[in-house]
């Protein structure tokens, strides 16, 4: 089986929406979320294609996900990552096969963790070079 096993386009769907909801109404996350999406249903559509592009490979995502969070790096914090995880793993197994899940839980851990790297990673001054 592969990493999408029985993943289907209905499925992403029902899986944004509810995880969506869900993050809209957590009080840490909502708030920025709420604030930097306009139009949810579109946004909705938006991550259903972009899960769809990640864990079908139907290339229907056409955006880049570093530059729609870089423009919100001022309000997005390391810790709100975990937030976003935990409430994602929880509602992954809750709606889909354990197997499923899985594979929907290490993709977005990955994808966090780039995320992270390109939001909060600097490379410091170069020590030891000249004199």
């Amino acid at each position: 089986m592969d990493a999408a096993g029985d993943i289907t386009e209905e499925a992403l769907r029902r899986l944004v929406a509810l995880f969506y909801a869900r993050v809209r109404a957590d009080a840490e996350l909502g708030p920025i979320f709420n604030d930097a999406i306009d139009d949810w249903p579109e946004h909705l559509e938006t991550l259903a294609a972009f899960w769809s592009s990640v864990m079908l490979t139907s290339g229907r995502y056409k955006g880049n996900p570093v530059a729609a969070h870089l423009k919100h790096r001022d309000r997005i914090a390391p810790h709100l990552f975990e937030r976003w995880l935990a409430l994602w793993n929880r509602t992954t197994a809750e709606t889909m096969a354990p197997a499923e899940a899985a594979a929907l839980q290490a993709k977005a851990a990955r994808i966090a963790e780039s995320l992270q790297l390109a939001l909060f990673f600097r490379l410091g001054p170069q020590s030891g070079r000249g004199a």
